[in-house]
């Protein structure tokens, strides 16, 4: 019996002593978390629609995660690892455009058409608060007698038949 109790004792022991890994450690140079998701924040999802890439639950986004941090961990910028993303998936994973080409327009012309707005309302803003100015009457209008011949003939017409 004292030596079942031994026994027992000792493979307690045994396995309170044996060190538990759950998880393997990282190596040291790994990237962290928080520079995967520095990268990843400025790339869309592959299969969601405007879903950055840091906070999209997807097994795509896990696997691109995955992929961004091979790639920092073999040394690569962000730049590079942008640069290789959008090699194989073309320039719709980046959050912002390219400034190149047509991408432009992206950046140029919301801001002249807001300019446009303002210059437009500040216009009629101001065309707005001026009061209109009544056309001046001639001397003939406020005696009430007729500017010109033809209307003095006309008021006569029309006087004669009432």
């Amino acid at each position: 019996m004292k030596s079942r109790l031994f026994l027992f004792v000792l493979l307690i022991a045994l396995l309170l002593a044996v060190p538990v890994s759950a998880q393997d450690n990282p190596p040291p140079d790994a990237p962290t978390d928080d520079e995967i998701n520095a990268v990843a924040k400025n790339m869309y999802c592959p299969v969601c629609e405007n879903v950055p890439l840091d906070v999209c639950p997807t097994l795509a986004c896990e696997q691109w995660r995955a992929q961004i941090r091979e790639l920092l961990a073999e040394g690569a910028t962000e730049q590079e690892v942008y640069d290789y993303f959008v090699l194989h998936y073309g320039d719709r994973v980046l959050a912002e455009p390219p400034r190149t080409g047509l991408n432009w327009l992206i950046y140029i012309v919301p801001p002249v058409v807001i300019l446009a707005g303002i210059v437009a309302l500040y216009f009629a803003l101001r065309n707005w608060r001026k009061p209109v100015a009544a056309a001046p009457q001639s001397q003939a209008e406020k005696s009430g007698e007729p500017e010109d011949e033809y209307m003095a003939r006309l008021e006569e017409e029309l006087a004669k038949r009432n």
